[in-house]
């Protein structure tokens, strides 16, 4: 609990953007200077122990290395330099099974680098817990699903790993309890067609485990349809989702994400301008804008380089890093099209779009006084 008496779980923001707080930043962005990312969402490597239903990373095969020990060390000190406030776990890798993982949380928090990571939660031990929960902003654990035998149909893994994965979350609560961290415990469900049975136990399971939340969330497609996602499904999921939500209480928080759930995979803005502030790399170590563009089919318009080959910081200061920013916000680029939908740049889109278009004057903005959790991680 805050000092001001607020839970965790009033201070989350799980359906927007921080954007608000970083005003400098879009200052400088709106004077055309090549600023540092805020926010940058990262995977250690492509490797995973999960196999679920829905996920992105087969679309997401692309040529690259086992990121080293020491490759990730170099990034840690080399985002700090640059001026990055926080960096994430997630992307198209199991970051927790690269054998590195805990170093690199070490260094980048060491650095003064907020540190973030999403998670199936499987491999982590109890001593890994000890070790980083109490350097971490958050730890987001990936479970679309309550009960034993759909977790294993959707996640493709034993029963053994669905009651493994639970052990862990219980373990984690129970450590963050003990020492007094600060760290926010979650639970994040994709929801699909096929764990739609799952949401109202997904709420309830997650208030058992003493988790601070449970985010559902949209599961995001390709430009060309791959995964087959059906966006008008979303709106006949109302009900169950609100039926979701009541399970909430003052120390815990159940949030759909209204906004991508039921946009209909709609976008206002015709280019991609949230890049400056959160790029994104493979578990590959390729640096590209974000995730839909990790695909090698992508490699010659859109990839920038790879941070097993060249330090990220003399790829980020990079022309051909600054090519492909300014591209992406050029009339060239049509974000309709040419790219997927609801992706994680999405709700920052909206904001710079709205920024340039001067349907919100910062200068006119007020800000809170009062900064949510995880402020760093646009």
């Amino acid at each position: 609990m805050a000092p001001d008496g607020r839970t965790a779980a009033s201070r989350l923001v799980l359906d927007g953007h921080k954007m608000v707080f970083h005003l400098d930043r879009v200052r400088d962005w709106l004077a055309g200077k090549r600023i540092a990312p805020i926010t940058m969402d990262v995977a250690l490597t492509r490797r995973c122990n999960f196999k679920c239903s829905y996920c992105y990373s087969q679309l997401q095969q692309n040529e690259g290395h086992e990121l080293t020990r020491q490759n990730l060390l170099d990034f840690a000190d080399d985002i700090a330099e640059i001026g990055l406030k926080a960096v994430s776990l997630v992307s198209d890798g199991e970051s927790t099974c690269h054998p590195h993982w805990v170093d690199f949380i070490k260094r980048a928090t060491d650095n003064g680098v907020d540190a973030a990571i999403g998670t199936n939660g499987y491999a982590i031990t109890e001593e890994q817990f000890r070790e980083v929960l109490p350097r971490l902003a958050y730890v987001r654990f990936n479970i679309s699903a309550a009960e034993e035998a759909a977790y294993t149909r959707i996640h493709g893994v034993s029963a053994k790993a669905y009651r493994q994965v639970l052990d862990n979350i219980r373990a984690a609560v129970r450590l963050k309890r003990e020492k007094g961290l600060a760290v926010t415990l979650g639970l994040q469900m994709v929801l699909v067609k096929d764990c739609a049975d799952q949401v109202v136990p997904l709420a309830k399971l997650g208030r058992e485990l003493g988790v601070d939340y449970t985010v559902i969330k949209h599961c995001s497609d390709s430009e060309l349809g791959e995964l087959g996602v059906d966006y008008e499904w979303y709106a006949g999921m109302e009900r169950t989702l609100k039926e979701a939500e009541a399970f909430s209480t003052p120390n815990y928080l159940v949030k759909a994400k209204w906004s991508k759930l039921m946009n209909r995979g709609r976008k206002k803005y015709a280019q991609c301008l949230a890049i400056p502030f959160m790029v994104q790399f493979s578990g590959s170590g390729l640096v590209a804008p974000c995730g839909f563009l990790f695909n090698e089919r992508y490699r010659d318009k859109y990839h920038i380089g790879n941070i097993a080959e060249t330090r990220f910081k003399d790829i980020f200061r990079s022309e051909r890093y600054w090519e492909v920013v300014d591209f992406l916000a050029s009339q060239d680029f049509d974000a309709n099209c040419m790219c997927g939908t609801n992706c994680l740049q999405h709700k920052v889109n909206e904001f710079l779009w709205d920024v340039k278009t001067g349907a919100i004057d910062i200068d006119r903005l007020e800000v809170p006084k009062e900064k949510p959790l995880h402020v760093n991680f646009i």
